[in-house]
């Protein structure tokens, strides 16, 4: 099984940003140790429960203290960038770390719409999402269009993903020709449908084509303890930061996990349909749960979302699946 972690940086109540981040990069030299197959930073703004907003700041820190494991974005929200300056800093992380880095790009602003209008560089529209992967390709291919030349850039070819939740997410990923993850972590509705669209429709033809075959990323919630019922007491933290980012827009720290899930019944409804792709249980759960999930969405990688209030349970969770996954 190829496993990937997809690691939004957490922010525990009582825990710095500085001691965040280097919780971050812990658990991303212990997933290169562990054999996992890559380690993706996903860009949130506002919010005080997640510090992956400068994410090619972190995929450069993470590819500098890690040896083998691939290293990218999960994703670059690209309405929020000028395609021109995401070639020039994945040309560079490229030129830092070759054959390593990864670029996922997703369409939505990974924040609120206030901050979403601050930020935006470029079009969610699907078209114009499609003709700036096509032109960031031709910086990092030949290296010059339009009269600008990204020198960081050429000859890279870095590897470019789309990422999605719904069939539009799927539709450009197969007319592009490029791998495919679905946010099934999160947003797991449409799941089996997107990827069926995929497949049916890949065109290893297209211009723009980087793999011969359909390739699909599942997104999924792991935790992992050995000790019956504690790896659910622990996922708590992830439920109730769910229902917090509804009720509060993410305001809050993750708290400390509870004995049960905050929230009244429909809150609780609403983050149980979201969350519902998860592995949480003993490692002996957990392992036969992914292998459930490779098996019915027929994914080629899943990519595992882990959130704990202490760094250290995350840590633990990572050790315990590698060793019974990996």
């Amino acid at each position: 099984m190829k496993l990937s972690i997809l690691d939004l940086v957490s922010v525990s109540q009582g825990q710095t940003v500085s001691d965040a981040i280097e919780a971050a990069m812990r658990a991303a030299e212990l997933a290169d140790e562990l054999g996992y197959e890559r380690v993706w930073y996903a860009e949130h703004h506002n919010t005080a429960a997640v510090a992956s907003s400068a994410t090619a700041l972190l995929i450069g820190q993470a590819a500098s203290r890690t040896q083998r494991i691939r290293v990218g974005s999960g994703g670059i929200m690209l309405p929020n960038h000028s395609p021109l300056n995401v070639a020039e800093n994945f040309g560079t992380l490229h030129q830092m770390y070759p054959g390593r880095i990864d670029l996922g790009l997703g369409r939505a602003p990974g924040t609120d719409q206030i901050t979403a209008r601050a930020l935006a560089r470029s079009s969610a529209e699907p078209q114009e999402f499609m003709r700036n992967i096509e032109l960031m390709q031709t910086w990092f291919g030949a290296g010059s269009v339009g009269g600008i030349e990204v020198g960081v850039a050429k000859g890279t070819n870095v590897p470019m993903w789309v990422l999605g939740s719904s069939d539009a997410g799927a539709t450009m990923a197969d007319r592009l020709g490029l791998p495919y993850s679905f946010a099934s972590h999160f947003s797991p509705d449409m799941l089996h449908a997107a990827i069926q669209l995929y497949k049916d429709n890949f065109n290893p033809d297209a211009p723009t084509a980087q793999i011969a075959e359909p390739y699909v990323q599942v997104g999924v919630n792991v935790l992992a303890h050995e000790q019956p019922g504690e790896a659910e007491r622990q996922f708590t933290t992830t439920q109730n930061m769910f229902s917090a980012l509804r009720r509060h827009g993410g305001r809050t720290p993750l708290q400390p996990p509870t004995e049960e899930p905050d929230g009244n019944a429909l809150e609780v409804q609403m983050m149980e349909r979201a969350l519902r792709v998860r592995a949480v249980g003993t490692p002996d759960v957990v392992a036969a749960r992914l292998q459930e999930i490779q098996r019915d969405t027929g994914a080629d990688e899943l990519i595992g979302v882990t959130y704990t209030f202490d760094p250290e349970v995350r840590l633990h969770s990572l050790r315990l699946v590698a060793d019974t996954v990996l």
